[in-house]
């Protein structure tokens, strides 16, 4: 009989524990063993939203992030939403992260991509979730798989926003991230020359303080995404106590650009 890999970042939730995550837009499963190694996260986010990925990819991400003790979590984009949820959750990725919800009924296809049947759209696949063949697994340890999936909404258009409450009570949501360069784009904002209005905009600031506070009063989690440590500190006296923290091209582009441009100057010296 399989043998189903415990869903770290489920365990902490049941138990209200905080968590903290990472991300990678690369599908590399190398890249998951090194953020393993580091003890440092309950979970591995794959960015497969904004990079280029194949369907053998996600069986080796999750089998990475099972290797290193770590719950796996997929980002997906808005189409084909379901298709690719269903598609991840047979590979053995444990946890989602839906983009671009807009609306109550956005939020009820996601939560129905995942779970399975009567209540949702999943059946029993003769996939890597089942050991490949459907008769290695119980069918009561495969539902325990769709239900546990923990199930993360990107609150990041106007819409959603004005329709959050209405979202958040969703059967099934557990988690929601509050995107504020979207959302800025979508009130009109973003003709600035620089990103900073994302961060620092009276009305994206607004927006993400009542996303998070809603999310709370209706006993779901914020989670956030720190672009710096420096912040960390507001988040936690809200109330936030789940947290994401840099994806690999970001870090490799702030390395590059400090050290290279380090090099660069003592070379010029040289020059002169």
């Amino acid at each position: 009989m399989i043998e189903l890999i415990q869903n770290r970042l489920r365990d902490l939730i049941k138990q209200g524990k905080p968590t903290i995550g990472t991300r990678v837009i690369g599908s590399w499963p190398g890249i998951i063993e090194v953020l393993g190694q580091t003890g440092a996260f309950d979970y591995v986010e794959f960015l497969a939203e904004y990079g280029p990925w194949s369907l053998y990819d996600l069986e080796n991400i999750a089998r990475a992030a099972e290797l290193c003790s770590m719950s796996s979590m997929i980002k997906i984009d808005a189409v084909p939403r379901s298709y690719i949820a269903a598609k991840a959750l047979a590979s053995g990725i444990q946890n989602f992260l839906f983009a671009d919800i807009r609306t109550v009924e956005d939020a009820k296809e996601a939560v129905r991509s995942v779970r399975s049947e009567p209540n949702g759209l999943m059946g029993i696949p003769d996939c890597r979730v089942g050991g490949y063949v459907f008769t290695k697994i119980p069918v009561s340890s495969y539902r325990k798989v769709c239900d546990e999936a923990v199930i993360a909404f990107m609150i990041e258009k106007k819409s959603a926003v004005e329709n959050l409450k209405e979202i958040l009570s969703v059967e099934g949501v557990d988690m929601v991230q509050f995107g504020p360069w979207d959302y800025g784009l979508s009130i009109g904002l973003g003709r600035e020359a620089d990103s900073a209005w994302a961060l620092s905009h009276p009305k994206v600031k607004e927006a993400e303080l009542y996303v998070i506070k809603t999310a709370l009063e209706m006993g779901k989690h914020p989670r956030v995404e720190l672009m710096s440590l420096d912040s960390i500190q507001e988040y936690l006296d809200l109330g936030v106590v789940d947290f994401n923290i840099g994806a690999e091209h970001e870090i490799l582009y702030s390395w590059w650009k400090e050290k290279g441009d380090t090099v660069r100057k003592l070379l010029s010296k040289l020059e002169k």
